[in-house]
């Protein structure tokens, strides 16, 4: 008798689990410093959820190893939807050199929420006026022109240096929120990053913008060329997702997608967005891991 007791409790223990979630807090890490791409569609995305589900979203940033620090710690967290973890092409590159020790295959996959391109930016004193006067640079002093990058490894970088025949001196941030201030300083001749992250010192003239890693140009830099127009087969960029550690109950999993749509549907999301020049793009938890399958794929001809 004890023993049906105690199946009967645990059956309705099953079916109730995620009924009532939220009902308490919820972290959200990023893997990421304050400031940049990562951070500040995070901090969005989550003020919106916040109204949605009726509880405070705490955003923590946890930096280091280009992402890989702060995804481990997501994936390895309690598996009871209060912790969100912003994952991004990272989780795919790093995995793929053997630097994580995690894959996206670690976590249950919420919902894809942007897409964008990568663009090539100098400071405005800079030396290099094209595209191809950094590349025909990076050719006579191989090593020696000072890439800032976001994460490493940069699979951005990498694509350029493969196609191009050239090799640059990598120089590791956490993130574009120290990328930008680091060119600025002139600590470095020129970095890869999203278009939103840099807009306002591409708009005040403080950066030149040297192509756009895109199939085709973009509406707010229609002056700028991409790099296949350049003549360079070479498009790269970035995306962002929420993610749960794997063996979420689905229910949690259904929930925070469908907050997470009306998010992204809302005006406010909307307008931000457009406003910071970044890329909306939303996919549900399926059609998010097809997306990251092919995504592996094209990685993988980059990094091998």
């Amino acid at each position: 008798m004890k023993k049906i007791l105690l199946l009967i409790f645990l059956l309705f223990s099953l079916l109730s689990f995620g009924k009532n979630y939220p009902e308490k807090n919820i972290n959200f890490i990023v893997p990421f410093s304050a400031g940049g791409g990562t951070d500040a569609v995070a901090r969005k995305l989550a003020s919106i959820m916040e109204k949605d589900l009726g509880k405070t979203i705490v955003i923590i940033n946890k930096t280091g190893g280009a992402g890989a620090v702060g995804m481990t710690y997501g994936a390895k967290s309690k598996k009871d939807g209060y912790t969100l973890t912003m994952v991004t092409r990272e989780i795919i590159s790093l995995a793929i050199m053997k630097l994580s020790p995690i894959t996206y295959k670690d976590f249950e996959l919420v919902s894809l929420v942007n897409l964008d391109p990568a663009v090539v930016l100098v400071e405005k004193d800079s030396k290099y006026k094209k595209f191809e006067d950094l590349i025909q640079d990076a050719k006579k002093n191989p090593e020696k022109i000072k890439f800032a990058s976001t994460a490493k490894p940069n699979f951005y970088i990498l694509a350029i240096e493969k196609e191009m025949g050239v090799k640059f001196n990598h120089i590791p941030y956490n993130g574009a929120g120290e990328v930008i201030p680091a060119l600025l300083g002139k600590h470095a001749d020129f970095t890869l990053v999203g278009p939103g992250e840099a807009m306002g010192q591409i708009k005040s003239g403080q950066f030149r913008v040297l192509g756009i890693m895109a199939d085709e140009r973009m509406e707010s830099l229609k002056g700028v060329k991409t790099l296949k127009e350049l003549g360079h087969n070479i498009t790269s960029g970035t995306w962002r997702g929420v993610a749960v550690p794997k063996d979420t109950p689905k229910e949690i999993i259904d929930i925070l997608d469908q907050s997470i749509e009306k998010a992204i549907q809302s005006q406010e999301f909307i307008e931000f967005m457009n406003k910071a020049n970044y890329g909306i793009k939303y996919l549900a938890p399926k059609e998010f891991e097809e997306f990251l399958i092919e995504d592996t794929k094209t990685i993988e001809k980059i990094l091998n």
